[in-house]
């Protein structure tokens, strides 16, 4: 086994399970790409074993402490582990994250279930090779009829790996229905936009909507509207979501009518609509945008995007009003969101109450000394005297 030296004062040996090609000493016996090298220090302790790969600026990634192979006995073992810790929490183990990634020791790997269909993602070269033993492990431990990857997203571009997307167990069951909080949604595992339901913030819908009971509520950047139907079934007395995507509005609408509920469509940016919006006041206002940044590097701009959205939200909020709003960058870290928000709440001239954090549910468990397990920030705010 091929192997590296990290140089004094790197991460690792802090208790990060990452290091960088800046961190690297040396390398020793001819480590190839997606093999799994020894990690150790300048005094030849071993640190443990990572999966390698000197294409990406993460070389190398710790997965064990411990001499490890990379075998079938192996993803057998974690990806159980992982399901009993998610039988423990009181996961609902039938729409859940089933893997988190460095989380649940498996490095590039994420595995989320919907009913009978699994959407995996193997994000690092190393888990790539091996996602067809992956897939079959993940089939026999849950029963599910069918694995899917959904290897589209632009970060294996950094591993130096293809985007792809396949059927890897089972036949493609096509769209399918789940309900989760009374309301059903049809989900695309195969062809959807990320099949369009974040199981992430399923948690988050059942906080935020019985606050919108009697209220008006406008849902931004809605998606397929899981917020806004949450809400309309809380008992909102109306609803208008605003999504930009020509397919994601139109599986809102046809969400919207599934459920029998009554929410007004809006296909439009949503910085646009805040400057023309349908009407001059809501009650509550939701926020949950995608990641405006995907690099540490970018994070200024990211944050001045989330101070302007702030500032636009609050001059159409109600004299009472509530604000739930999110940020999924993981590069934003939680106070640098909350100083955001706070500068533009300033710039609006309203004073806001924090009545509540909301953070990452038990199926996307973060691992301390591992920030970059965590990158769901919620806040929930209410109006003060003094608009």
């Amino acid at each position: 086994m091929g192997g590296i030296v990290v140089k004094p004062r790197s991460r690792i040996l802090h208790g990060h399970d990452w290091v960088y090609a800046s961190e690297i000493l040396k390398t020793f016996g001819t480590p190839q790409n997606g093999e799994i090298v020894s990690i150790k220090d300048g005094k030849d302790h071993l640190l443990g074993v990572g999966i390698y790969n000197s294409n990406s600026q993460i070389t190398v990634r710790r997965f064990s402490r411990r001499r490890q192979d990379l075998d079938a006995d192996f993803f057998q073992r974690r990806i159980t582990q992982a399901l009993e810790y998610r039988e423990r929490a009181g996961c609902r183990m039938d729409l859940c994250r089933l893997v988190w990634s460095e989380s649940d020791g498996l490095p590039g790997v994420v595995a989320d279930r919907y009913g009978p269909v699994i959407v995996l993602q193997t994000l690092t070269l190393a888990m790539d090779i091996h996602k067809s033993t992956i897939a079959a492990t993940l089939a026999e431990v849950t029963g599910v009829s069918c694995v899917i990857e959904r290897n589209d997203a632009p970060v294996r571009k950094s591993e130096g790996l293809e985007l792809e997307t396949s059927v890897l167990e089972g036949s493609n069951l096509g769209p399918l229905e789940v309900e989760t909080g009374g309301v059903r949604f049809l989900v695309d595992p195969l062809g959807g936009h990320k099949t369009g339901l974040y199981l992430d913030q399923l948690a988050s819908y059942t906080e935020v909507a019985p606050l919108s009971k009697g209220l008006s509520v406008l849902d931004c950047f809605s998606n397929q509207g899981g917020f806004a139907m949450a809400c309309a079934k809380a008992g909102a007395t109306e609803v208008t979501a605003v999504e930009s995507g020509a397919d994601s509005i139109a599986r809102l609408r046809e969400n919207a009518t599934r459920n029998g509920l009554n929410i007004t469509a809006r296909q439009a940016d949503v910085f646009d609509f805040l400057k023309r919006p349908d009407k001059l006041e809501y009650d509550l206002i939701i926020l949950d945008p995608p990641s405006f940044t995907k690099a540490r590097g970018r994070a200024a701009e990211a944050l001045r995007g989330y101070r302007d959205l702030h500032a636009r939200a609050a001059k159409l909020l109600s004299k009472n009003g509530i604000i739930a709003t999110f940020s999924c960058s993981h590069h934003i870290a939680g106070h640098e969101f909350e100083t955001a928000i706070a500068e533009g709440l300033h710039e609006a001239r309203r004073n806001m109450r924090l009545i509540h954090r909301i953070g990452q549910p038990l199926d996307h468990p973060v691992v301390l000394g591992l920030p970059e397990t965590e990158y769901l920030k919620g806040v929930v705010l209410e109006s003060m005297p003094g608009r």
